[in-house]
Parts: C-alpha cells; structure tokens; sequence
C-alpha cells in the first residue's frame, strides 16, 4: 500500500493522515473489498509510527465499516458499499451545485476551502 509520507510538522495527527489516506484510498475503489491489509507492525514500519498509533488507525476504518479485522487471517477491506456513501454525498453535491448554478470551479473551490477548515 502506498502512501504519502506522514507530515509531523502538519496540525492534523499522524493517526488522522494515515486513516484518511487509506479511507479515500477504499472509497476511489484503489483498495478493492477484499484486499488484505498490512499487519499493523508492516503500516508502522511503512509510515514510520508507533504500533499503538497504527492500531488506532484500522480501529477506527473498523468503526466506519471500511475494513474487517479476522484475528489472526488480518485486516481485510469490506465490500465495495463501503464507500457508496462518499459517493452517495458527492453526487448529491455535485447536484445541488448544478442546481445552483455553481460552475465546477466553484464547486470545487468550496470543497477545497471545506477541506482546509
């Protein structure tokens, strides 16, 4: 799995840039249902975190239904709904943009700003 380098010096919590880095790399389908995880001692040493840290992250993918912990088997990505509902809500959004007269730009420019806050 390949994944951007954790920022230390960023606001966010490592926990949070590694859990949403494999979020939206489930809900872009770039992590199909199915696939197998990295051991949780693999991620810590990939993303250079503490394995207390990494456990939180799958612990919470576990908690949104995106991933399946089967004891000793691993870490698996749950069936490819999981992420309808991001896609459900970008569709949605998309659709009252349009609805509004919003041209992608904009659109786009509000999630950016969304995404900063």
């Amino acid at each position: 799995m390949q994944l951007d380098p954790v920022d230390h010096a960023s606001q966010t919590p490592p926990f949070e840039q590694v859990r949403s880095q494999v979020a939206a790399l489930i809900a872009s389908g770039g992590l199909p249902a199915g696939t197998r995880l990295p051991t949780v001692r693999g991620l810590a040493g990939e993303v250079g975190l503490a394995v207390n840290t990494v456990a939180r992250v799958y612990k919470e993918l576990e908690a949104d239904g995106l991933v399946a912990t089967e004891g000793r088997r691993g870490t698996f990505v749950t069936s490819s709904h999981a992420g309808s509902d991001v896609r459900d809500a970008a569709a949605a959004y998309v659709l009252a943009c349009r609805r509004r007269g919003l041209t992608r730009a904009e659109a786009v420019r509000l999630v950016e700003s969304g995404w900063d806050a």
